[in-house]
């Protein structure tokens, strides 16, 4: 019974919104790569990683004292960098305060590693929840290919105000494949976290969804910074672009005009190269862009803009993101050109219609101010003791899926967990050129259909779906499929759920 009313703390505003006379002017402010976690063990075989979650105050904002949530004391959080074929054991410590500060709810928190195959019980379902004083080890494969993924909360009904306080990262997979390639590697390959936030006019993160459609600031953050400015080289630069919003779509452009090269999707390297002057990327999106610098002169300036989409709240703020200042020539010619041939045996694209033996349909509608799946959401899995699903395939089952969106007043990202699938079309039209590499999210825009093909595994066990607007999320659009029947040893929440400290040492199993 309390969780509808925990739902409503969404909705509290209790302050006034920060004047952008108080903002610092867009690329005045150093650009700054997050740190890269540094693995508290090394095993055998398995890189074992100690994490934090904890309150702490940054300045954000020059001047301002804002309360954060983060993994490490980082805002974002440290990057995670791990090789295929290389299991890690990431241990999450929930000591963040018992209740949020302004908004009053349970500080429960559930790690979700966006992009990995991880089994059930260490995927971040919702409600396998970690509640503060409380640690659990996340056990991770690394078995896919190379691939921009993230981590970030998932608690349920809470995943957008954790997330948006700052729990979330990237965590990088490299393999061999991509290593042999000519991309730029190195301190030439750029992590890009970028966000938008809202601040009260004493420099706190300001929640602001009076009707639960979406959060949407009028500063844009990128790896924890305002409208940073980067040094960049005469060469080229590969940007690993992760849209960390917890509702703000963007439309990337360069003030140049000049096109973006995109070498990757959520799912790893792209078959083929592709070119465009300006895409849109929804919430949770990864796309992996290289951008040649050499063709600017030094002191030349190129700024990294944001067109927006539609059914958002825009602000004057909000179309800028970031700036690149060209300061020297390039010093380092090594790992500088972009093959036009990338990852042909990349798996999902591989996937073809006809190797489907079913079609499933679902409906993203909005139903009496509920966000709803085919008519259902997450309260109806939890009415259900946790059984109710939407879909139940067997272990590699091709499927297609069609996502419908009816709606002309809002927008979707879908993402399902577990699997990489392939955008089939789109209202019938061929999907978007930087949708064609594998993909774990989708952009289901206004009055759209889209299809999708995927193939189900390699694990058994529920898993959920849910739209990446957190908000719609929380609110509660979000459901589960189930891969064959289910099984005690895979169970999400049950099978190795948190447990309360002091901990044991990490590692201490690793022989």
């Amino acid at each position: 019974m309390a969780l509808p009313l925990e739902r409503t703390v969404h909705a509290q505003v209790s302050a006034t919104r920060l004047p952008a006379s108080k903002f610092p002017a867009p690329f005045t402010v150093p650009f700054k790569v997050p740190p890269v976690a540094v693995p508290a063990y090394r095993g055998l075989h398995t890189d074992y990683y100690d994490m934090t979650m904890r309150s702490t105050t940054k300045e954000i904002l020059p001047g301002f004292k804002t309360e954060v949530w983060t993994y490490n004391g980082y805002f974002p959080g440290p990057t995670i960098n791990n090789y295929r074929g290389r299991p890690a054991v990431v241990r999450h410590v929930n000591a963040l305060p018992a209740k949020h500060p302004r908004l009053g709810y349970d500080a429960t928190t559930s790690v979700h590693l966006h992009g990995s195959d991880s089994l059930p019980q260490y995927d971040g379902y919702a409600s396998d929840i970690t509640w503060p004083g409380q640690y659990k080890d996340y056990h991770y494969p690394n078995d896919q290919d190379a691939r921009t993924l993230w981590y970030h909360d998932h608690a349920s009904h809470h995943t957008a105000e954790n997330a948006y306080m700052g729990l979330a990262a990237m965590y990088i997979l490299h393999d061999d494949v991509e290593m042999a390639t000519t991309l730029p590697k190195g301190r030439y390959d750029v992590p890009l976290v970028i966000r938008d936030a809202a601040f009260d006019t004493n420099g706190q993160l300001l929640f602001d969804d009076p009707e639960h459609k979406g959060i949407f600031g009028d500063v844009i953050l990128v790896n924890g910074s305002p409208w940073p400015v980067m040094k960049v080289e005469r060469r080229k630069y590969r940007f690993r672009i992760l849209n960390a919003s917890v509702s703000r779509g963007f439309k990337f452009a360069l003030s140049t005009g000049d096109p973006f090269t995109f070498v990757g999707t959520d799912g790893g390297l792209m078959p083929r190269t592709q070119q465009v002057t300006s895409f849109r990327q929804g919430t949770a999106e990864r796309y992996e862009v290289v951008i040649d610098f050499a063709k600017y002169k030094i002191g030349q300036r190129i700024v990294l803009k944001n067109l927006g989409v539609k059914n958002i709240v825009n602000y004057p703020t909000t179309g800028n993101v970031m700036a690149f200042d060209v300061t020297s020539n390039s010093t380092d010619p090594t790992n500088n050109t972009v093959p036009a041939v990338l990852y042909p045996a990349e798996s999902a694209m591989m996937l073809t219609e006809a190797m489907a033996t079913k079609t499933r349909r679902f409906e993203f509608i909005r139903s009496h101010g509920h966000w709803t799946i085919n008519g259902k959401d997450w309260q109806d899995v939890i009415d259900s003791g946790f059984q109710m699903v939407l879909a139940d395939p067997n272990l590699n089952d091709i499927e297609i899926w069609e996502f419908v969106n009816d709606s002309g007043g809002w927008w979707h990202p879908v993402h399902i967990h577990l699997v990489d699938f392939k955008i089939l079309d789109r209202n019938g039209k061929p999907p978007n050129p930087w949708e064609l590499g594998g993909k774990d999210v989708v952009f289901v825009g206004e009055n759209e259909t889209v299809r999708l093909v995927m193939k189900f595994g390699p694990h058994t066990g529920r898993y959920m779906i849910h739209c990446h607007n957190l908000v719609h999320e929380d609110h509660d659009m979000m459901s589960q499929f189930r891969v064959d029947p289910p099984h005690d040893y895979d169970d999400p929440i049950y099978a190795d759920a948190a447990r309360w400290l002091p901990a044991g040492p990490l590692g201490a199993d690793d022989a």
